[in-house]
């Protein structure tokens, strides 16, 4: 099989929650647990740090490989979604796990897949575990999918668990609180293993305290560290991530990893360099000065818009787009009714149709046209825009992929 032929017979057979939503969620762990123990259990044979949160997880995830690959280490990174090519899921110091990797992966073991009732997470999961381990990584850095208790990732042991923040998303899987959807999170608590909490909630730090004095895990709340570094990732909403990330390194550094002042610096200073990270406040353009982000939810628009108060512009342009399952009720009412909207449907099944978005959006006083695609709204809001107006584009990954 070529790699194409790979990719499409994963996404013809294997429901993928990206597609299809709440019902390619497992819930469970039996599967990824079987197919761990069908390649030999790779996950045992090299040392993790797993990453949950609603917001921020991403960013802190390829900040601590980033980090790890100044300090001289082969670092195994496991992300998702991906935005362009399904090999950015998979990487090893920053460099895509080959096609030629994922076309055996595939080939080894798709018998014993097509036997068994396995979603898209679950294969990739377990193709990252195989490849890792093969590759004989000194460390690899976990990134939790949805959740954190029922995800398919938390069957690993890792050194030091690191949970971003708590806010309303998937509330269909995870719950409609913030106590509710902080016991998923805190499912990726170890017993007697270390776990950060990047930022301070009163309402979910009870929570965090509970689970953690339950497995006798010791717990650090970051948000009062002093941080003396700077992220090469920009917007303001790094700043509460990278206590988070620092702190998880400082435990690495008591355990007897060889991590350097120097490598911290470094490190985050360079995590685009190294890892090739996208879609947070990405510049794609001047003049207008057009930013990407995929910031999906209220908790993550709340930072956008703390950023954008900050930036300088004669009119906003927003390019918008959501899957069908968001909770538009909160969400726009967050939007400004001064900004231009270019409403668009992302090119997935899960995809909100655009008219069905701008009727919403009307409802809470934001006006603008809707398009069939992405492309389309970008392309009228750039022609609409003037040099010193400002364009946003997100509401989804899936807008975001369409133009990185």
């Amino acid at each position: 099989m070529t790699y194409t032929e790979s990719i499409d017979w994963l996404w013809a057979h294997l429901p993928m929650y990206q597609e299809k939503g709440r019902s390619a969620f497992r819930g469970k762990l039996d599967n990824i647990l079987l197919l761990c123990d069908h390649l030999g259990n790779p996950q045992e044979q090299f040392p993790t740090l797993h990453i949950a949160g609603t917001n921020g997880k991403g960013s802190s995830s390829h900040a601590l490989a980033s980090v790890l690959q100044e300090a001289g280490y082969k670092v195994g990174l496991y992300t998702s979604p991906h935005l362009k090519d399904f090999r950015e899921r998979i990487k090893i110091n920053g460099e895509d796990i080959s096609q030629e990797a994922v076309c055996q992966f595939v080939e080894k073991n798709k018998d014993f897949i097509e036997g068994e009732n396995f979603s898209f997470f679950e294969v990739t999961v377990g193709m990252a575990f195989d490849y890792f381990a093969y590759q004989k990584v000194d460390i690899a850095v976990i990134e939790v999918g949805l959740g954190g208790r029922l995800d398919s990732t938390n069957i690993i042991n890792p050194v030091v668990s690191l949970i971003t923040n708590i806010g309303k998303d998937h509330t269909e899987i995870l719950g409609n609180t913030l106590e509710e959807i902080a016991y998923e999170k805190a499912g990726i608590i170890k017993p007697h293993t270390p776990v950060v909490i990047s930022e301070f909630h009163p309402l979910t730090a009870p929570v965090f305290k509970q689970v953690a004095a339950e497995r006798e895990a010791p717990i650090y709340f970051a948000d009062s560290l002093e941080v003396p570094y700077t992220m090469d990732l920009k917007g303001g909403y790094q700043a509460k991530n990278i206590k988070g990330i620092v702190q998880t390194l400082r435990i690495l550094q008591e355990k007897g990893w060889a991590i350097s002042e120097e490598n911290i610096q470094r490190g985050l200073s360079h995590i685009v360099a190294n890892t090739h990270l996208m879609g947070r406040w990405q510049l794609l353009s001047e003049h207008p000065k057009t930013i990407c982000d995929t910031a999906h939810n209220a908790h993550g628009f709340a930072e956008i818009f703390a950023q954008l108060g900050q930036e300088k512009y004669n009119t906003l342009h927003m390019v918008l787009g959501f899957v069908k399952e968001k909770d538009l009720d909160a969400i726009l009412p967050m939007f400004p009714k001064q900004a231009h909207y270019y409403f668009c449907t992302p090119k997935i099944d899960r995809g909100l149709s655009a008219t069905l978005l701008q009727e919403k959006a009307a409802s809470y006083g934001l006006r603008g046209d809707a398009f069939p695609s992405v492309e389309s709204a970008l392309a009228q809001a750039q022609e609409q825009a003037h040099t010193d107006d400002f364009i946003y584009i997100g509401g989804s990954t899936f807008v975001v992929a369409e133009v990185v």
